[in-house]
């Protein structure tokens, strides 16, 4: 795991992959996650974020970036095993993540309330999927630094 961490870096990572087209909301964040903070992260891991977009299997409900995001948060502060009591850890955090995107947002997380009106297919609609990808990504990327005491670099990003 790397001891410092661009808060800045791990937000372009996942706007960009995803609006290249590389992965989705949910798997954009997880691949910055992986990529900025620890490497050593199972590739598996973005591909089980891959359900979640357009608010978990195109349901429109839950927006997928809160989704990737509580799955990065879940690799660092979940339970391994039934009994190590970490889950009251990663509950709290995913909450306080999917509570700042309410806070940000009307105070909802629903994909189809954030979309409505929208063409799936419109620039209107990517545009604002990317910008809370990479918002969600800072976010993760904040609670993981504080909680694991990470360093904090603020050297501007570096396009990769």
């Amino acid at each position: 795991m790397k001891k410092t961490v661009s808060i800045k870096q791990v937000q372009y990572d996942a706007e960009e992959v995803f609006r290249i087209g590389g992965f989705y909301c949910s798997e954009a964040i997880v691949s910055a996650i992986r990529k900025n903070f620890a490497p050593e992260m199972p590739e598996a891991l973005i591909a089980a974020a891959s359900g979640f977009p357009i608010g978990v299997g195109r349901s429109k409900c839950i927006c997928g970036a809160i989704s990737g995001g509580v799955i990065a948060l879940g690799y660092f502060f979940a339970q391994e095993s039934g009994a190590d009591g970490k889950t009251c850890k990663s509950v709290e955090l995913a909450s306080e993540l999917q509570q700042s995107f309410r806070d940000n947002h009307r105070g909802v997380s629903c994909c189809h309330i954030h979309t409505k009106g929208m063409d799936m297919a419109s620039g209107e609609h990517k545009k604002q999927c990317v910008m809370f990808t990479g918002e969600m990504a800072a976010k993760t990327a904040e609670i993981i630094a504080r909680e694991l005491d990470l360093e904090v670099s603020h050297h501007d990003v570096e396009v990769r």
